[in-house]
């Protein structure tokens, strides 16, 4: 294996790692963004949590999508191949060169509006299920752009095994399950891990809080789901609670 193959490995081993130990999408994209983008190597990523929707996607570098921009996009995108293969298409990795000519790129609107002010010059998309979103299935769409250099073959396929990855991980997290008892996000996610046979102090290190912290939450999750203790409460986490509770993948 050649030394960028070996690197190209370790980059998209640490996203797996990541994923690994993902708890909530809401924390999981921040840190997954930058993995991401040294994964598929480009000047910046978009992630939008629904393909298609309007809501604010989140970028890397932040702030790339301005609000102004944002509109030209909701106006133009509709005569984009690119976009149609992320939201309507089958959304596997694909390049911008694969589906039109720099000319046929350089003539769309969103072209002149949206994506030459963002450096965008090639991009590479893909969309994937994960999970369901107010009962409706969802896909999120994640773009890299440069704005020098086609992106490479390799490049297509290091998207490709991470968009399995991803697909298997948000299924799993998103959205949460409906949490029971009016347990709070952050119980919600201690007993997840407290099921899955972590320690307090295994919990705590995952979530970046002190042991006490986990103590109390845990406290006050027992009387929330009206247990006496750990057993009980991840018994009853597993049983109300499947899809947070059962392990990673």
């Amino acid at each position: 294996m050649s030394a960028a193959a070996e690197a190209g490995l370790r980059r998209i081993l640490a996203v797996v790692d990541l994923l690994g130990d993902a708890v909530d999408e809401e924390s999981l994209v921040p840190a997954l963004l930058p993995l991401l983008l040294a994964a598929v190597p480009g000047d910046s990523i978009v992630w939008s949590s629904r393909a298609g929707s309007a809501d604010r996607p989140l970028t890397l570098p932040a702030g790339l999508l301005t609000d102004d921009l944002r509109e030209a996009f909701a106006r133009e995108s509709a005569a984009d191949p690119l976009v149609a293969h992320t939201t309507l298409g089958p959304g596997t990795p694909m390049r911008r060169s694969t589906l039109q000519t720099p000319g046929a790129f350089h003539a769309l609107a969103a072209y002149t509006d949206v994506y030459r002010p963002c450096g965008s010059e090639h991009q590479l998309a893909m969309s994937f299920p994960a999970g369901r979103a107010d009962g409706v299935p969802r896909r999120v769409c994640v773009a890299f752009s440069r704005s020098g250099g086609d992106f490479s073959d390799d490049d297509v396929a290091a998207a490709a095994v991470l968009r399995t990855r991803l697909s298997r991980v948000l299924g799993r997290l998103a959205p949460p399950t409906p949490v029971p008892s009016a347990v709070t996000r952050r119980e919600s996610a201690v007993l997840a891990l407290l099921a899955r046979g972590l320690t307090n102090q295994q919990i705590a290190h995952r979530l970046a809080i002190s042991p006490r912290t986990v103590d109390k939450h845990l406290e006050h999750a027992y009387a929330k789901l009206q247990v006496g203790g750990r057993v009980e409460a991840a018994n009853a986490w597993l049983t109300r609670s499947p899809a947070v509770a059962r392990p990673a993948p």
